[in-house]
């Protein structure tokens, strides 16, 4: 695989990860006359879930579900120019246009009346990883080489974003289905460089260390080791990785992919993990696919250790988990999870392990 970093017409980045051995890439240009980035972000923090909220007001105006001949995501053509300038391409990465974080310019924003003075611009950055040419596939459709590819795609960005000054934490994951609320159904993903440790990292972190204190032991190595020996929400396996329903399942379907091996973050894991991953991956994909036989709605979230703390706490992993209840239902959160974080799930986690091992992927 080789990469090529090139600029688009309004100076954002874009990055072509190219399989095989072909001369090196040339960028294609970006032929659009694109009025400059206005994007504008700030952060808020609120004192009783001592949590940061972003706000980013111009997000409204994003492009929403075009149609087919009008996919931003698309190849370019001699007759029409898009987010990416060349006539084909693999796998490619560019800055978001509508971006939820942007960069930080040095701004000091006024106060709001809130009670723990914190508005701040919302500096750091978002990234579109783009699957594939084919509008119409999904990741489920791509090979184990082209998977792959997408894994270095992740991994390298997760490097590259990591270094970044005021970086705290890297997010790689994917949205699919109008039903999740994606915006383009071209087969896609984002990555989120944050400036703060999220809440549910920080959560989970505070566990695996009051774990660690009680015990001796390694939270997600136990909990891995407990899902492998009790077999019935084990999903798939391979040499190097277990896909498995959680025992607390809160979604009508869920799968957590664990690497073997405790690794923080993609760029940790060894070649042979990595080439391990693609059919194992691709395999939970196809199988949740044919589970209700209809292509499932999903989001797909690497966990990833934060840049600076925790990295002996954390452990990286893949948690999936999907909406659809049923054919023609769909989960929809309701007054105890909405209102008080307290999930209801109507399927058993073994129930759901079984029905995946037994679809046909």
């Amino acid at each position: 695989m080789r990469t090529t970093s090139a600029r688009l017409a309004d100076g954002r980045e874009i990055v072509y990860f190219d399989e095989g051995d072909a001369p090196p890439r040339v960028p294609a240009p970006d032929r659009r006359a694109l009025p400059p980035v206005t994007a504008s972000s700030e952060m808020r923090f609120d004192p009783l879930l001592r949590e940061w909220v972003v706000i980013a007001s111009h997000r409204q105006d994003r492009t929403h579900l075009p149609a087919d001949d009008a996919c931003p995501l698309c190849p370019s053509t001699a007759d029409r120019a898009t987010e990416i300038p060349a006539d084909d391409y693999d796998v490619v990465v560019f800055e978001n246009r509508f971006a939820s974080l942007v960069a930080d310019d040095g701004r000091i924003l006024d106060a709001v009346g809130e009670v723990e003075r914190s508005r701040r611009v919302g500096a750091g950055r978002c990234e579109v990883v783009v699957f594939g040419p084919d509008h119409r596939a999904s990741f489920a459709d791509l090979t184990p080489r082209r998977a792959r590819t997408v894994l270095e795609a992740w991994t390298e960005r997760t490097r590259a974003l990591s270094a970044r000054p005021g970086v705290e934490q890297v997010f790689c994951f994917e949205n699919r289905g109008p039903e999740i609320g994606v915006t383009l159904s071209h087969p896609h993903g984002q990555i989120y460089a944050l400036p703060f440790v999220t809440p549910r990292t920080r959560r989970i972190l505070d566990s695996a260390r009051a774990h660690r204190e009680r015990t001796g032991g390694d939270l997600f190595a136990d909990v891995l080791r407990a899902e492998r020996e009790a077999a019935p929400r084990v999903v798939a396996r391979g040499e190097h990785w277990t896909a498995f329903v959680p025992a607390a399942a809160r979604w009508p379907v869920e799968v957590h992919l664990y690497p073997h091996r405790p690794v923080p973050d993609l760029p940790a894991l060894t070649e042979a993990e990595r080439d391990d991953f693609a059919p194992l991956y691709l395999d939970v994909l196809r199988r949740m696919d044919a589970l209700f036989g209809m292509p499932l709605p999903y989001i797909a979230a690497w966990h990833q250790a934060p840049v600076r703390e925790g990295r002996d706490l954390s452990r990286l992993r893949l948690e999936l988990f999907s909406v659809r209840r049923a054919p023609g239902k769909l989960k929809y959160l309701a007054g105890a999870e909405s209102g008080m974080g307290v999930f209801i799930n109507d399927v058993t986690p073994e129930t759901i392990a079984r029905r995946l091992r037994e679809s046909a992927p």
